[in-house]
């Protein structure tokens, strides 16, 4: 691996454009994927995504644009995926070249619907990739507020530390903070429940649940999520730090939160599907929410999981969000 190895970011959204902003605070050049053409050579002409988070301003001269994936994988050691999960497969089916020579880092919120992995795992069974070279990026961190250079914070982990250190530096700036953490599965799947959550918030919202609930959902929320992770991943965690606890919050209140957005409008009486053709940006706990539940059915000792439970009733049975929520209140404390 080179000492000042290349970097490239894999996806063309908001979070994607996000992540190469606050690479190229400090990097000469950064690599960047994305299918979309004519996106490419706006972005060349005018130093800007035209279609997320325009208000991200780039150097062109610091960017190697590219729609070829293969290309991209040549050119970078370290590469960053923040593709929505329900479309990485597709895009990993198009790479002909090895990647266990590379160093993967996930950034997507969800589980690969085709395989039922998390994304580190994918990479590791599906393509080979040593699991000491796979990493994850996750917040709390909104898009639109790196964009805004407001001070966010990251946590970066990885089992191999100098890995995690490596990429921590390349993210780091003056509104970017970094820390490191070792549990690669733990915070990859708070990444995914933190996005489920959020609707449960969106719908509680939308169907006229004031602030007091809200806490209290929240409150449950966290420790659903702890008892979750506990029997996909055991090991010590504190559940109170950022990458669980901080994300969880941001994403379940935050007024940028596609996903508290998406519960919102569930709540307020529209379809699923009417939902997801309003939203212009994909709402990753729809497909986080089908993964969780089947996961946790192959489980023989369940963990307590209402509020799982209750957004799988609405969004893939159709159930009445009133009604399933007015149960939900009698299981929360």
């Amino acid at each position: 691996m080179n000492k000042k190895p290349k970097i490239a970011v894999f996806g063309g959204g908001s979070w994607a454009t996000a992540i190469v902003k606050m690479l190229t605070e400090n990097q000469q050049e950064v690599g960047w994927y994305m299918r979309n053409e004519q996106a490419i050579t706006y972005i060349k002409e005018n130093g800007h995504n035209p279609k997320y988070i325009s208000a991200a301003e780039f150097d062109p001269k610091k960017l190697k644009l590219s729609s070829d994936i293969n290309e991209m994988v040549t050119y970078a050691d370290y590469l960053i995926f923040a593709i929505p999960s329900a479309f990485v497969k597709k895009e990993l089916d198009k790479i002909t070249l090895p990647l266990k020579e590379k160093v993967i880092f996930s950034a997507i919120k969800g589980i690969i619907p085709e395989s039922g992995m998390l994304v580190g795992d994918h990479f590791h069974s599906k393509l080979n990739v040593p699991i000491e070279q796979i990493g994850v990026i996750t917040g709390p961190c909104h898009a639109e507020e790196v964009a805004m250079e407001r001070l966010s914070y990251l946590t970066v982990a990885s089992k191999d530390k100098k890995v995690a250190k490596t990429m921590a530096k390349m993210l780091t700036s003056h509104f970017i903070k970094t820390k490191i953490s070792d549990d690669l599965i733990g915070t990859e799947y708070a990444a995914m429940l933190k996005n489920i959550y959020a609707i449960a918030a969106g719908i509680a919202h939308g169907l006229g649940y004031g602030d007091n609930f809200q806490a209290v959902l929240m409150s449950n929320a966290i420790r659903e999520m702890k008892r979750f992770i506990k029997k996909r991943h055991k090991m010590k965690r504190n559940i109170n730090n950022s990458a669980y606890l901080g994300d969880l919050l941001v994403t379940g209140y935050s007024v940028f939160s596609r996903n508290r957005l998406f519960g919102n409008m569930i709540g307020k009486g529209y379809t699923v599907k009417s939902a997801q053709l309003e939203m212009s940006m994909i709402a990753e706990g729809y497909y986080a929410t089908k993964s969780a539940y089947l996961l946790h059915e192959k489980i023989a000792n369940k963990a307590k999981i209402p509020i799982i439970n209750a957004i799988y009733e609405i969004l893939y049975e159709d159930k009445n969000p009133k009604k399933v929520f007015a149960k939900l209140t009698d299981k929360l404390d």
